[in-house]
Formats: structure tokens, sequence, C-alpha cells
């Protein structure tokens, strides 16, 4: 990892995924729920399943610790909004909630 990944795991209590093709971030919201808070990806590996790779493995870190379903979240005024609602559906999570500027989705693992 990163010294930022490290440090931001430390600090943070967040698990970090990054490799040369970008990262992702993530942290226990509850005793059965993790969050997936960041997940980016260099522009020139877009669109070849790398972040679906990330959410892969912080779905089997979770699933062996118990957890029961993975959340998400979408800003839509974000840049790059519409891909990233397009790659969390084709995964398979769910809509669970929304409000002014926020998309909740679900996955159960």
């Amino acid at each position: 990892m990163s010294l930022f990944a490290d440090y931001i795991s430390e600090r943070e209590n967040k698990g970090i995924i990054e490799d040369a093709n970008g990262f992702a971030s993530f942290y226990k919201l509850n005793d059965s729920v993790v969050y997936v808070e960041d997940v980016y990806v260099v522009p020139t590996m877009r669109k070849k399943k790398v972040a679906s790779g990330y959410v892969d493995k912080i779905v089997e870190l979770s699933k062996g610790q118990g957890f029961k379903s993975v959340y998400t979240t979408v800003k839509p005024s974000a840049n790059g909004s519409t891909d990233s609602l397009h790659a969390i559906l084709n995964y398979g999570f769910k809509l669970k909630a929304s409000d002014k500027d926020a998309i909740l989705f679900e996955k159960e693992i």
C-alpha cells in the first residue's frame, strides 16, 4: 500500500485495496454492514472491470468476517456519476434510499 493508504487505514480505521490501477476504501458501518466509501480507477483502466474486482475483494473480506450487506452511495451531481450508477446497478446493488443529492445502494452478501 501507499504511504497515504497506510495513513488512512491507521488514522480512520478504514480498509484500503490499492494497486497500480486504482483503489477502494471501505469501513464497518455496523455489526452487519460494510460501507464502500470510495472507488477510483485510473482513466486508462476504466470499463475493464477493475472497480468490480475491488468490490469483489471487499465482499470476500466482509463475508469472511460475518457481515451481511455492503452499502455504497452515489452523489448524482458528482462528475462521472452516471457511470458510477451503471457500475453499481450492474454489480447487483439495489436501491435502499435516496435524499437530495445522495442515493444509497445495498447488496446482500
